[in-house]
């Protein structure tokens, strides 16, 4: 491919399971975040902005190759955080180039939510955007002030009210072994009774996974924080799918859990639980402990 049909991604591109045929375009790099503990997706990337100019030369592309392309994921850790005017010009331009796009997602965290008024949700949904996936991890305070997830549990219902108020649908991303050793319960309990309130689509499961770069790292080898055993995980899970008593598709089968686990509840939460229960029956620790260890990318 010539220099001019490469299209401007930084670093490592990540996506949701559930966006796998969408089209890819890059409009912000990095996180506004950059502190949970957990994290090493986005190493030493200070979070910016794509030049409109960009963004225009990557849509000329994606025009010739996948012209009649009905859907774009916005790619960059957090793009919601961008102002509603930057937002609808963005719409705007995706549709200049590709006018069969029907809708638009991207990753969010709860504090990028808080920044639009109810208004101008409504618009933005309107426009098409839609599939907002947010990496709330856990609805378990103590874990997400340990964290430094930057949200609460209270923030996390009083932000997707205001997606459910103006129609926008959006997915949970929820990970086993946060709390730690000893917490998962506990963890699970509280999740529970948040996303009950709430109407996610789906809630991504994936399982605490650390890599050097990850500030926890260090904490697991001070012994500040004991990681779950790969039993109590599964655990986790279970009392997650049990207690869940909204319409949702629970996804856990990335690299990330040793048991893949996949979904409708409450039509398949039986199956689910009993996929599990023999999962427990089937692989001990040490089996579980080992597949983790193989993990080397998320």
């Amino acid at each position: 491919m010539e220099d001019l049909e490469k299209l401007h991604f930084t670093g490592t591109v990540w996506r949701p399971p559930h966006e796998a045929h969408s089209v890819l375009l890059q409009v912000t790099v990095g996180c506004t975040h950059r502190a949970c503990k957990f994290c090493s997706l986005y190493g030493d990337l200070r979070f910016r902005m794509s030049p409109l100019e960009e963004v225009e030369a990557d849509l000329q592309i994606i025009a010739r190759y996948q012209p009649r392309a009905r859907r774009v994921f916005l790619v960059g850790a957090n793009p919601f955080v961008l102002s509603y005017g930057r937002l609808v010009r963005l719409a705007d331009l995706i549709r200049d180039y590709l006018p069969k796009v029907a809708t638009i997602g991207m990753f969010s965290r709860i504090s990028d939510i808080r920044q639009k008024t109810p208004e101008q949700l409504r618009d933005l949904r309107l426009r098409g955007f839609t599939g907002i996936s947010i990496g709330t991890e856990t609805g378990d305070d103590p874990t997400l002030h340990f964290m430094n997830k930057g949200t609460t549990a209270r923030e996390i219902d009083e932000q997707c009210r205001k997606l459910d108020e103006a129609g926008i649908e959006y997915y949970f991303t929820y990970m086993t072994g946060l709390a730690g050793a000893g917490n998962g319960h506990r963890a699970a309990r509280a999740s529970v009774e948040l996303f009950n309130r709430l109407h996610p689509y789906i809630i991504g499961v994936v399982s605490l996974t650390l890599f050097p770069e990850a500030p926890l790292w260090q904490e697991v080898r001070d012994g500040r924080f004991v990681e779950a055993s790969e039993g109590e995980r599964l655990e986790e899970l279970r009392t997650l799918v049990a207690g869940l008593q909204i319409p949702v598709t629970v996804m856990a089968h990335t690299v990330s859990n040793a048991v893949p686990l996949l979904g409708r509840l409450p039509e398949d939460r039986a199956r689910m639980l009993r996929e599990l229960d023999d999962a427990r029956r089937r692989f001990n620790e040490r089996e579980l402990a080992a597949y983790r260890r193989g993990i080397v990318h998320l």
